[in-house]
């Protein structure tokens, strides 16, 4: 039994080896500052200050990769999470999107946080920095419910006496 293990061992290990090999491709493609969504939406400093701890490195093409994502299979669920997170919401790509898109996505983005799903646990776990405290996800929430849903579609008034009232989409 002892032998078995042994030989169980040595071939996990051999497999994490090999799969050093396989190595994801860490991207982080060219910023254009006038699409970046500091400059598009006028974002005030202290709210961009929070965006930049708790959601760039997953939702811009500014990511800092740790040391541990070049580690497999580690290094495979990190540019997996990343590139899922430019695909829903990209801060270097927003001037990109048309009006109607950018107030979605800001609508999407404070519906997110607002259920306690983003910054996700496993990277703040990590990363303790990027917790939202009880003030900054206030106002990150503030920020973005004025910023998003009906507002950027030109309907009046502020999006957060409007946005989530009616689920019509």
């Amino acid at each position: 039994m002892k032998k078995y293990l042994s030989w169980v061992l040595y071939g996990l290990l051999g497999l994490l080896a090999l799969a050093q090999f396989i190595r994801p491709e860490y991207s982080n493609p060219s910023v254009n500052p006038a699409d970046d969504i500091q400059q598009v939406a006028g974002v005030p400093a202290e709210v961009m200050t929070v965006l930049r701890s708790s959601c760039y490195d997953c939702h811009s093409n500014e990511t800092v990769y740790p040391w541990y994502s070049k580690i497999a299979p580690v290094s495979w669920w990190v540019v997996d999470h990343v590139q899922e997170g430019r695909e829903k919401l990209n801060f270097s790509t927003f001037g990109q999107l048309n009006a109607g898109e950018r107030a979605d996505a800001l609508e999407e983005a404070g519906e997110t946080i607002q259920e306690g799903e983003m910054p996700l646990r496993s990277y703040t776990w990590l990363h303790p920095g990027a917790k939202l405290s009880a003030a900054n996800k206030s106002l990150l929430l503030n920020w973005l419910q004025a910023n998003g849903g009906e507002q950027g579609e030109g309907g009046g008034g502020p999006a957060s006496e409007t946005a989530g009232d009616d689920d019509d989409d």
